[in-house]
């Protein structure tokens, strides 16, 4: 069997094992059992990388008609680099979870979903064609649906874990509905055999339909407007998972299979593509997205909501690489974004365990002297996500803003955005890590152990070295990504942004003990979120208040008053009939039916016959 199989096999196997033989006594032995598969798996993938297997054949699965998908891996540098990223985080927020999760009371269950996670993860990253890849798709919204709602006595754990999984079926039924144009447009499911020209063949309008159904899948996976709703209120699940799965690597999906899906088309047909109007829609979705999610994120106080509108914006900034047809450019910044920020959510989940489960920012404060490792690692996080130069988010955001170039109206918005995040960004840093305490738990907090610290330092160290590390995993063979400094209208641009932002965080937050700009009516605009979730929870009971009356409509006055009800007054008023007419009790009346009745029958015996 080739090794590469074990990909697959171990974190599935991981997954049974804990699930079914070690869940309820043996917590511990599933914990770790959890965390050394996935150590071997990232053993694999490196050894992987520097050439030491080759990809196992494919194997047929199903042979109905011309319907014959296969199961078999890709082994292209996209998927090694994305599978370097999903092994690599998913280790160390193993190795952070034996720490953060030692204590709970479901630690077993919970490095049993986190196995079932890794295996399908990993099989959207290797899928070598749509149909297997939607499989796995699948998976991971359950995954995410179990990891999500693990306190599942909490209920706003368990609402927004069925907030995500049905936020994502939505999307997934658009994605579901592409994937079958796109087959038989380019002829293939597979992504190594579609014919892009033929793709093209079919014309702007179903091509370009065909592009946004396969998009709808991203909107749902990767929290894009409009179905962005679920990705902050997925918050509720533990702080590794929001680190492995809702930073790192499955919101990430959505921006990996829109990549695959435009290589798998061709680079000349990319060209075509650029010009079709509905294809543009999706650099608009991923802007507007990012601008909205970056306001909104200014004024939450939960520190880990920070973090996922942060990433909200993020990902609109990939999102909106990919809509200009520079997936490169998106695939780049998805590889440095998931380590840098993989390190601030474990860093938020440092401050939170260290704060006795506090997670209001404005109930902090003095925290660099209280956790000095935890607070160096989240600040050279947050400057790799303001894109301080000669971080890795500083390489990576301005390719982006270079395929924006040539768009003004997308790039002023990117570069507004990236102003936002290093308000936010430093708003946060001033209000939790500096200043004095401004809550009890904050002058308890202390630092963390080295089993929790050791992947932040890890990840800091990437947050800084994974532009220069990519260069060996670039999307495809022609992208090498550009690990140098150029002074340039977009460099200006950039550190401009990032100047503004810091300034403005520092007049409006330093040393403050409450937020300055909380009664203004249009900060709370931002911190209600805009009010899109009372919007769709708006319309969400207007339809369900017109469903109801259509319903009982159609039960009391239909159904009931005249099917069941109408058949019940017939066979009463038919009883009542013969009831009164055959059953009277009048001897008269029956000697009549009698004689009556014996005519017919002499009639028919004699004559009929």
């Amino acid at each position: 069997m080739n090794p590469l199989w074990l990909l697959f096999i171990l974190p599935l196997l991981s997954a049974a094992v804990i699930h079914f033989a070690l869940k309820q006594k043996f917590a511990s032995i599933a914990a770790i059992l959890g965390t050394v598969s996935t150590g071997v798996t990232l053993v694999l993938a490196i050894l992987w990388l520097n050439g030491s297997f080759t990809v196992p054949a494919n194997f047929d699965w199903i042979n109905v008609g011309d319907f014959n998908p296969e199961i078999g891996m890709l082994g292209d540098k996209l998927a090694k680099g994305m599978m370097i990223v999903v092994c690599g985080i998913g280790f160390l927020v193993h190795v952070f979870s034996l720490g953060y999760m030692k204590t709970d009371e479901s630690k077993a269950r919970y490095f049993g979903n986190l196995s079932l996670f890794m295996f399908s993860m990993t099989g959207i990253v290797l899928a070598s064609n749509f149909v297997m890849m939607f499989i796995f798709w699948e998976l991971v919204g359950l995954s995410s649906y179990l990891l999500i709602g693990h306190w599942y006595q909490k209920a706003s754990a368990a609402e927004a874990a069925k907030k995500a999984f049905l936020s994502n079926r939505i999307g997934d039924f658009g994605f579901l509905i592409g994937i079958l144009m796109v087959s038989i447009m380019a002829g293939s499911f597979a992504f190594g055999e579609m014919n892009g020209a033929e793709f093209i063949s079919f014309g702007p309008w179903l091509a370009g339909a065909a592009v946004l159904l396969v998009f709808c899948g991203a909107i749902g996976k990767s929290a894009q407007l409009p179905l962005h709703i679920w990705l902050p209120d997925a918050m509720e699940g533990p702080t590794p998972v929001s680190a492995l799965i809702h930073a790192a690597t499955m919101v990430a999906a959505g921006v990996y299979m829109m990549a695959r899906f435009f290589f798998s088309i061709g680079g000349e047909e990319l060209a075509i593509l650029k010009d079709i109007p509905m294809v543009q829609v999706i650099a608009w979705i991923g802007a507007i997205t990012s601008l909205v999610a970056a306001l909104m994120a200014t004024q939450q106080n939960d520190i880990k909501k920070i973090l996922a509108y942060s990433t909200l914006s993020q990902l609109g900034y990939m999102v909106m690489a990919v809509g200009l047809l520079a997936p490169d450019a998106g695939m780049f910044h998805l590889y440095t974004h998931a380590w840098f920020k993989a390190l601030l959510f474990l860093g938020s989940g440092a401050v939170i365990y260290a704060c006795h489960h506090e997670q209001d920012i404005w109930k902090m404060g003095g925290l660099l002297k209280k956790m000095p490792i935890t607070a160096i690692t989240f600040i050279i996080g947050t400057l790799a996500l303001t894109a301080v130069p000669f971080t890795s988010g500083f390489y990576s955001k301005e390719g982006i803003l270079h395929a924006a170039h040539d768009k003004p109206g997308l790039f002023w918005i990117a570069v507004f955005v990236a102003m936002l995040t290093t308000f936010y960004m430093f708003r946060l840093i001033f209000v939790a890590f500096l200043g004095d305490p401004k809550h009890k738990h904050a002058e308890d907090a202390k630092e963390v152990s080295p089993i929790m610290w050791a992947p932040l330092a890890l990840l800091a160290i990437m947050a800084l070295a994974s532009p220069f590390l990519v260069q060996l995993i670039p999307a495809r063979e022609s992208f090498t990504p550009d690990t140098a400094f150029h002074f340039n209208d977009v460099t200006y641009a950039s550190i401009g942004a990032f100047l503004v932002g810091i300034a403005l965080a520092f007049l409006l937050y330093k040393g403050k003990e409450s937020d300055p700009l909380a009664n203004n009516k249009v900060m709370r605009v931002f911190a209600n979120k805009f009010y899109i979730d009372e919007f769709y929870a708006g319309i969400v009971k207007w339809f369900q208040d017109i469903l109801a009356a259509i319903v009982h409509f159609l039960d009391e006055f239909l159904i009931n008053g005249m099917l069941v009800g109408g058949f019940t007054r017939l066979a009463q008023g038919t009883g009542n009939i013969f009831r009164k007419y055959a059953q009277s009790g009048n001897l008269q009346h029956y000697a009549f039916l009698s004689g009556a009745g014996i005519l017919i029958v002499i009639y028919l015996t004699v004559f009929a016959g």
